[in-house]
């Protein structure tokens, strides 16, 4: 095999490999042999057919998979051989011809820019520490209680945490909704789902109350047909009823799958499972500190056009499916995410980087641990481990996921870290 390789940008090469046409013809006749030892034609024994039939039917795909798979092989032994880290797949060229008894390919491809040596020791990284006490775990079992609650209708006026149906018509200029009669929802005055303004006009009234009031739509209203615009609203209720709270004795415990231990068991596992939260969220915090501090002190560095585009468009399809979810529609620009995927793309470059030069590697312990702390999330753990297991797509992801955390703790050991008090409701507060 000879291989020549050109610089045709900063991190762009073109490699140009060369093979003797023998490999090539090789392996087809392995393919050929193979597959007249495995395949099955009416007419024909199996294990006897002709090879001359399997070049008739099979030939073109037989010699297209040898090729992919001498391009494959022989390439990946080029690049090693040259010391080259591909950044994105390469694009091939080739006749698949051989010319004076040898068969030419170019790959043309990016490779990972050289950062040098990551010295992290400089860097002032803020590591937030916060436990979970008392107060927590009663504030999450009231939690608790206010998602199983009833409804009780009442006489009263309505007021805030009461649920509220009614119906009601909006009218502005050039538009009306419904565009007949009236549209019944409900809501829980003080949640916002269908506006502050809109349930405060709800508090006061009772049962059976028509009246009207003239407001400005939010331009985020659920409605698109009314969002943003000012309309005479027409409003009736139909009906008001207050929560009920459940009292936390043994029947509300074995809800939660708990039939023996009393209380005691039952705060026990609802402190156990906010740990879990808190543990996760103070680790993705940190993760986020260093990421940042990262891309900070390397503002110059040189990236892959491949990269960014394919994290783009990664970009687009999620949020694609977040909306699809949603029941709307999105058809973004790659374009408008280049930021967000060169901070991506940074960030994992130089995760990966930090990984290479200090060998670190996915802890098995710290696989495990972090599976079944995702597993543990869901009605049956033992399906969602086994899933994982048998899919060596979400392994991947998971033990990435893992190595990203264990840099994290690496940094910051060697970093000038600094520990920051935070309560659990502070912690616990998206980033």
């Amino acid at each position: 095999m000879q291989v020549s390789i050109e610089n045709v940008g900063k991190l762009e090469r073109k490699l140009t490999v060369r093979i003797p046409a023998g490999e090539f013809d090789t392996r087809v006749s392995s393919r050929l042999a193979e597959m007249t030892r495995s395949t099955r034609l009416k007419g024909f024994r199996p294990g006897k057919v002709p090879v001359k039939v399997i070049e008739q039917r099979f030939g073109a795909q037989i010699r297209g998979e040898a090729m992919s798979d001498l391009v494959r092989t022989s390439f990946q032994q080029a690049v090693d051989e040259q010391q080259l880290r591909p950044a994105v797949a390469p694009s091939i060229a080739t006749s698949g011809q051989p010319i004076d008894g040898q068969i030419e390919y170019t790959a043309t491809f990016e490779v990972l820019p050289d950062v040098g040596k990551i010295d992290v020791a400089a860097l002032a990284i803020n590591k937030p520490v916060a436990t979970v006490g008392e107060a927590d775990v009663d504030a999450m079992i009231d939690t608790l209680r206010q998602q199983r609650r009833s409804w009780a209708p009442v006489e009263r006026a309505a007021q805030t945490g009461d649920m509220v149906l009614f119906e009601f018509a909006a009218q502005g200029e050039g538009f009306s909704h419904p565009s007949q009669g009236h549209e019944r929802v409900g809501t829980i005055i003080g949640s916002a789902a269908m506006t502050k303004e809109l349930e405060d006009h709800l508090v006061g009234h009772t049962a059976g109350d028509e009246f009207d009031t003239d407001m400005m739509f939010a331009p985020d209203f659920r409605i698109s047909a009314l969002a943003g615009k000012q309309a005479n609203v027409v409003l009736k209720i139909i009906r008001v009823q207050e929560p009920k709270l459940p009292e936390v004795d043994a029947t509300f415990i074995a809800t939660f799958g708990i039939a023996d231990g009393g209380m005691d068991k039952f705060r026990a596992e609802v402190r156990a499972n906010l740990e879990r939260e808190l543990k996760s969220m103070l680790t993705m915090r940190v993760k986020n500190e260093v990421v940042q501090k990262l891309i900070d002190a390397h503002p110059d560095i040189e990236l892959p056009n491949g990269m960014i585009e394919i994290e783009a468009r990664a970009l687009v399809q999620q949020a694609q499916a977040q909306a699809q979810q949603q029941g709307q529609t999105f058809s973004g620009d790659p374009a408008a995410f280049n930021q967000m995927a060169r901070r991506r793309v940074t960030a994992g470059m130089l995760i990966g980087e930090l990984a290479r030069q200090n060998d670190i590697r996915p802890d098995s312990r710290r696989v495990a641990e972090t599976l079944a702390t995702i597993a543990s999330t869901y009605e049956e753990p033992s399906q969602v481990v086994e899933l994982y297991q048998r899919d060596p797509q979400l392994m991947s992801s998971l033990r990435n996921r893992v190595l990203e955390d264990q840099v994290a703790d690496w940094v910051v050991g060697h970093a000038q870290a600094t520990e920051q008090q935070l309560s659990f409701t502070e912690a616990m507060r998206q980033v």
